[in-house]
């Protein structure tokens, strides 16, 4: 499937984008409680990334923030304005979601103008701005095409063209790449960055795709059981854990015995950093990056005995998994020109880097 570059010419005209806050919301349906007390604060412009396991609440968390879905308490500002009981076509948001939903009798152009009919913009004015959206996404020369003639991605950009051309100063993304195959879906994700942060638009990412938040995101809050589990950028994310759910939530990890021992953590004898708040010694499982493993020899000290038992070639580099003799599984990253095969011998050895743990019981 091949994608057409954007062209740039002009481009609408926005506001800037808004401080969105969220104060203790509080969202049930009957017993469950969807949403435990949420507190997030985005600056203007900013671009968030609501990451988490489905049911987790990001979800109910978007709607709620658009007005679709109402709270049970808490608050939802806009600019220091409380929009928690306004409808949501005075919210000031445009939103895109993981279905097109393109009105299919529409041309392209007629479906990116709809929302600026709603609004009673002149048909003057609104054509000029719907091909000028277009444009922004690509789409500039399809405006008289129906839906049924575009591929997948081309139809998500018009959706997300039909959401700017209204120039929200937030917008809201609910999954909207998971229906798209892999290629279009990282090429359409980075057209997605680069057009709000050209436009300076406060923008809401969620996806349970943790490689498509840390790639586009200038913060993640990691959601679960309807709590922020913790929120920061994807560098202190994936380096800094604040437990273990989030280790192994974002980025892979072996789970591996071992034990805390003086506020380190011991796994086959090497004592390593923990990540996050002390923990009294004890049996614990340590979870430890594949980048945090290394090959090795025989004379290394530390050396664990291993045999492949699967390795990926992944490009760039390679990742490889290992099984000790007590069954432990260890998956290493290294250079993609050591290719060992299933059932080869080989030796490794745990880099001194912190690692996140979980009481073993």
């Amino acid at each position: 499937m091949t994608l057409t570059a954007p062209t740039r010419t002009q481009t609408p005209d926005p506001g800037s984008g808004a401080t969105v806050e969220l104060r203790g919301v509080v969202k049930t349906y009957g017993a469950v409680q969807a949403l435990s007390g949420i507190d997030l604060v985005m600056q203007p412009g900013e671009f968030i990334a609501l990451l988490g396991p489905s049911g987790c609440g990001k979800t109910t968390a978007l709607r709620a923030l658009s007005g679709l879905e109402t709270i049970d308490s808490g608050s939802i500002l806009i600019d220091g304005v409380d929009v928690a009981s306004t409808p949501t076509n005075k919210r000031d948001i445009g939103m895109v979601f993981q279905s097109y939903s393109l009105f299919p009798h529409m041309t392209v152009i007629e479906n990116v103008e709809f929302g600026l009919r709603m609004r009673r913009v002149p048909k003057t004015q609104r054509r000029e701005r719907a091909t000028d959206a277009l444009e922004m996404v690509g789409l500039g020369a399809h405006g008289t095409r129906f839906a049924h003639q575009l591929s997948g991605g081309q139809q998500q950009r018009v959706a997300l063209a039909r959401a700017l051309v209204t120039r929200p100063r937030v917008l809201l993304l609910d999954e909207p790449l998971s229906a798209l195959d892999a290629k279009v879906r990282v090429q359409l994700r980075e057209e997605i960055r680069r057009i709000t942060r050209d436009l300076g638009i406060t923008t809401v990412f969620v996806t349970h795709d943790q490689e498509e938040a840390l790639a586009v995101a200038d913060r993640v809050a990691v959601m679960r059981a309807g709590r922020i589990e913790q929120i920061g950028t994807p560098r202190e994310l994936y380096a800094t854990p604040v437990n273990p759910f989030v280790a192994d939530f974002v980025g892979l990890t072996s789970r591996i015995p071992g034990d805390i021992v003086d506020g380190e953590v011991v796994v086959f004898g090497a004592r390593l950093p923990l990540l996050g708040e002390p923990q009294p010694d004890g049996p614990v499982t340590a979870l430890i990056r594949p980048e945090d493993v290394a090959l090795a020899t025989a004379d290394t000290e530390g050396a664990l005995a291993a045999s492949v038992v699967a390795s990926s070639f992944l490009g760039s580099l390679r990742r490889t998994e290992f099984q000790l003799p007590d069954g432990t599984v260890i998956a290493v990253q290294h250079d993609v020109n050591d290719a060992p095969e299933v059932g080869d011998g080989a030796f490794l050895r745990l880099k001194k880097a912190p690692v996140a743990a979980s009481p073993r019981h």
